[in-house]
This record gives C-alpha cells, sequence and structure tokens, in this order.
C-alpha cells in the first residue's frame, strides 16, 4: 500500500471562515450528493458485473472513479455511524447495533445506540462550514428527537428512523404498532407519516428532490444525503418492475454467480483467474424441487426490481441537478453499507416463533403474493453469495463478502474513467467531503471535544495520485456480533465462532483465528495460518491493540465459541 499524499487542500481553511463568504466563493466549493444504498451485492450493478438494469448509477460509475477495495462495517448502524463520523463505530456510539446490546455493554461509552456526542457529524461540521444540509431516507442513529438528523446537522430532513420498514407504507399502526414492529417517521424532527401506497425509493427520491428545488437559489453550496432501504428486506416492489425480471433467474443461483464473474473478468474488476468463495450453507440448485425454484426465482426478480427502482430514482435526482445547473459542480460519491443479507426472512423479528404472529400482521408469503405490500420475505443465502461473488459470505461478518462493498466517486475534480483497487474504508468519506470543502475539522464543536478523524481523505485517489491513502503496515480493526478481522495491507486476520453465527448457517467459522493473503487470495479460500504462524500472531495482536484503544466490550460468546 503507499502511504497518504497531503492534499493541497487538507489546510485551505478553519471550519468556520474569518468572514462570510461571498456568492463567487461559495460557488468555488463543491455541492456533496452522498448515495446509499442499502444490502446491495458487490455484483448487482452493471458498472461491476450485474445483469440487473442500473443504466443511471452505471454512468456516474463508469465516468468517475470505480473503488474495488471500499470496506464497510459488517452491519448497516455501524456502517452509518462510521460515514457521518469518520471514526471507527465502536467509538461513534454504534459498537454494536442498538437492536442487539449485551448485558456488558448496555451503558457504556460506545455502545450508546445513537451517534454520540463525542463526534460531530459530518452534516454538522459543513453546515457550519457554510454548506445547506438535507437528507431523505433511512436514519438508523437514535430514535428520539435530540437523536435524529435534524438535531445532527440536517437543515431539511425526512427519514425512517429504524433500519427497515414496509416499502409502501403499510406497518405504521394496527397490529404492527401492537408487536413494536411499526416503522417512525420524522419530518424535520416532528414524527410523520410514509404516505400508504407509494414507494419507498420513489418518495425519499421525491423529498431530496423537493429539498433541492427549494435551495435551488440558495448561494450556499449543499450536502445532500440520500439513503435509500432498498433492496433491504422484506422484498417488494412496484409489480410493473418485478414483472421486468420474470424467469431472468430460473436458471438458479450458481449460474448466476458464474454468470456475473465472467462479466466482472470483462471489466478488469477481478482478475482473470479469480475463483469465488465456495458458497457455504447453500443447497445445489439441482436439488430443489419445482416449487421451490420457483420460489427462489421469484425472490431474486424482486430483489432486482428492487435495485432498478433504486437506480430509476437516482436518474430522477440526477435530472433535477442538471435542470438547476448544479450537476457539473458537485461530487457524487455511492456506496452499500455492507454485503448482501444472506438470512431467511418471514416474518419482523419481533413476531418470529410467536403462533400467528406473521398471520396477525396479514403478511401473505404466497408465492403469487411475493413483492406485494403484504408479502415479508428475504431472498436467502443463495442468491446473497450469488451477489457477493466473488467473495467470501455476506452481511454481518467481516469477512469480505461482509464489509467489501459497491462504490464510486464521480462529478466535479474525480479523475473518471477508470478503477482504483487499493484498500478503502467508509470513514474516509468525511474527511474527503471537508478537505474538498476546503475545511478542517476542528478540536471541539458546540463547547465539546470530539474526536479526531480516524478516517482519511481521498482527494488524492479522487485526483489519481494515489491508489490508496494507508500503508502497508497499518493495521485497520473490525469487530461485531463477537465476529473479527484485522486487516494490515495485503494480509488479514479474521476470526468467526463456529456457533451462534446465524448468516447463512451455523458453523461458517473456524471459532479459530485465520489468515488469508489477500493479494493472493482476494476470496480467503486458503487459510495460511499454519504456515505463516509469526504473521498470524502479528495480526491478531493488533487487533488486541485495536479492541483496547477503540473500548471494544465483546458479547458473551456464543457456545463453545473460545478464540485460540
Amino acid at each position: 500500500m503507499s502511504t497518504l499524499l497531503t492534499s493541497p487542500l487538507a489546510a485551505q481553511t478553519s471550519l468556520v471562515p474569518a468572514a462570510p463568504a461571498s456568492a463567487a466563493q461559495e460557488a468555488k466549493r463543491p455541492n456533496f450528493l452522498v448515495i446509499v444504498a442499502d444490502d446491495l451485492g458487490w455484483s448487482d450493478l452493471g458498472a461491476f458485473g450485474g445483469e440487473i438494469a442500473t443504466p443511471n448509477l452505471d454512468a456516474l460509475a463508469t465516468s468517475g472513479v470505480r473503488f474495488t477495495g471500499f470496506h464497510t462495517a459488517p452491519t448497516c448502524s455501524p456502517t452509518r455511524s462510521m460515514l457521518l463520523s469518520g471514526v471507527d463505530n465502536h467509538e461513534a456510539g454504534i459498537g454494536t447495533m442498538a437492536e442487539s446490546l449485551g448485558p456488558s455493554q448496555i451503558g457504556r461509552p460506545g455502545y450508546e445506540g445513537y451517534l454520540n456526542d463525542r463526534v460531530a457529524s459530518i452534516a454538522e461540521l459543513l453546515q457550519q462550514g457554510g454548506y445547506r444540509t438535507v437528507m431523505s431516507g433511512k436514519w438508523h442513529l437514535g430514535l428520539t428527537p435530540g437523536r435524529g438528523p435534524a438535531a445532527r446537522g440536517f437543515e431539511r430532513s425526512f427519514a425512517l428512523l429504524q433500519g427497515l420498514g414496509n416499502h409502501f407504507g403499510g406497518d405504521q399502526d394496527g397490529a404492527w404498532k401492537k408487536a413494536k414492529a411499526n416503522s417512525v417517521y420524522r419530518d424535520d424532527g416532528a414524527v410523520t407519516r410514509f404516505p400508504i401506497g407509494r414507494y419507498s425509493a420513489d418518495y425519499f427520491a421525491d423529498r431530496l428532490i423537493g429539498f433541492l428545488d427549494e435551495g435551488a437559489s440558495d448561494a450556499r453550496p449543499f450536502f445532500a444525503y440520500l439513503p435509500f432501504t432498498t433492496p433491504h428486506w422484506p422484498m417488494q416492489a412496484p409489480a410493473e418492475t418485478i414483472a421486468k425480471y420474470k424467469g431472468r433467474y430460473d436458471a438458479g443461483y450458481e449460474a448466476l454467480r458464474q454468470k456475473r464473474l465472467v462479466r466482472q473478468k470483462e471489466l478488469g474488476l477481478v482478475a482473470l483467474d479469480q475463483q469465488p468463495h465456495a458458497p457455504d450453507g447453500v443447497k445445489p440448485w439441482d436439488s430443489l424441487s419445482p416449487e421451490q425454484k420457483a420460489l427462489e426465482a421469484r425472490k431474486m426478480e424482486v430483489y432486482a426490481a428492487m435495485v432498478d427502482r433504486m437506480d430509476q430514482n437516482v436518474g430522477r435526482v440526477i435530472a433535477e441537478l442538471k435542470r438547476t445547473g448544479k450537476y457539473e459542480d458537485t461530487v457524487i460519491v455511492f456506496l452499500a453499507d455492507n454485503g448482501p443479507e444472506g438470512s431467511e426472512i418471514d416474518a419482523p423479528f419481533q413476531v418470529r416463533g410467536v403462533a400467528g404472529g406473521a398471520k396477525k400482521l396479514g403478511i401473505d408469503n404466497r408465492l403469487e403474493n411475493i413483492g406485494s405490500a403484504t408479502s415479508y420475505v428475504g431472498y436467502g443465502a443463495g442468491w446473497a453469495q450469488a451477489n457477493s461473488s466473488p467473495s467470501w459470505l455476506v452481511k454481518g461478518y467481516p469477512t469480505e463478502g461482509g464489509t467489501r462493498v459497491t462504490a464510486f466517486a464521480s462529478g466535479k475534480g474525480v479523475v473518471g474513467d477508470r478503477i482504483a483497487r487499493g484498500y478503502l474504508s467508509v470513514t474516509d468519506v468525511a474527511p474527503t467531503l471537508l478537505d474538498l470543502a476546503g475545511l478542517s475539522q476542528p478540536a471541539s464543536f458546540k463547547g465539546r471535544p470530539i474526536l479526531p478523524f480516524e478516517g482519511k481523505s481521498l482527494v488524492p485517489v479522487l485526483e489519481n495520485k494515489a491508489a490508496e491513502v494507508r500503508g502497508p503496515a497499518e493495521p485497520v480493526g473490525t469487530e461485531l456480533f463477537y465476529r473479527r478481522a484485522l486487516r494490515k495491507g495485503d494480509w488479514k486476520a479474521v476470526y468467526i465462532p463456529k456457533t451462534g453465527s446465524t448468516y447463512p448457517r451455523d458453523g461458517a467459522g473456524e471459532g479459530k483465528w485465520q489468515l488469508f493473503n489477500l493479494a493472493t487470495d482476494p476470496a480467503e479460500s486458503s487459510d495460511m495460518a499454519a504456515s505463516h504462524a509469526e504473521k498470524l500472531a502479528e495480526l491478531v495482536a493488533d487487533w488486541d491493540s485495536y479492541a483496547k484503544a477503540k473500548g471494544v466490550i465483546l458479547p458473551a460468546p456464543p457456545v463453545s465459541a473460545t478464540a485460540k
């Protein structure tokens, strides 16, 4: 890995300019549009090897710089805390997902379950630095009014507070509310309702476009944040979009995985001799009954429609930027929040295992109804591992399949039409935006000290002056749900317990530290722990140092999950 190059933008100004900027000065600073896809697979977009119709995202990706080594946390809210704060999730308040806090973690620093006061969000910093800040989509960083987007730097916001919701708004009251499975939305901080019957990606784009239109004559540059809930389960999409994919996945997930790998090689995204990691816990397609095949194919048809619909709405937002003359001055960053979801989902977690729970909520998972507002399914491990190909495993794991995500940047100042292959982190986004804005991070915000960025500015990468921003001796740690990883240069150590690994099945791990060289084995298929014991010991020691520095508190271990 190359070392960080110093950007000429890094020290241009302090966070708060000494004098108000003129309209001409403001015009020189770029606008920012950050788009997040929820549970998107690494190979889903056409520009990354997929067959789903994503012309708008493909055009942005191929005209910009595609990142093939961009990494996040293993799941959604930890990633979002890192994205907005520029620091590790264990310091930003989401040491684990709020829904999964263990007894030893509740009330401990870094495990608040919301974006804490040890950090200032990139929205807060840009707002104080003269930017107009707007957001529409999934928040998942705090449920109370003082912890929502309106309190963390967004002038205008429409937000789903939780991590997921019915994509047509059909889970806001009635039996859903009684089961505490209802979605809650806030409009500029006030509790509001999602319009029932509208589709999530459509309405989130509607609101963002409205916010952008309101500020069309504002001299200030803008920071717009568009975190979609697509294609997160439940698998739901408009019928006309689902119909586009009828029959497209009848050959099964194994055929899809191979087809996408061939395309990835053609696009230069992976090496020509790249072999995928063997799927874990998946029944061979040919062993399924005709009824099972029809059900599985239908789930993937709906998933594809969700990705397609998200792309259509990205196109609408881009059209608005072009209509208002803002497009040429905008830097666009797109990323997925983690790998694809491999769990089998058939009802909200609040009612799983409760007799008649799904029926009481009006859930209808018959084949012909899947994809509608009253269905509630995931698409399972077979499709998820096809979509994360060629990597190992899926969302929830610190493996490449769980943390290496689709990402790219395009727009003003980005040297495009290329691929950057170095290791990058979601914590790099906030310092990059601040750097491009000509601002520097303060030591304190609103009278309280804040943590310095852990991430690095990617301006050298965007300007094609570097492929990455970390040196080969710089370790990067990860932990979630007792699963751990440490990346250092080309080497990566991974620990996954034998039990308690519910995505996609128990037994996905070895119950001991494993070692991989990603330069020669990016699919993490060949454990080198025995042949490189000293290197493994070095990385495990680095992980211990990381855990101590970040205040990691491991949950109670799964049965027989003793690290070796």
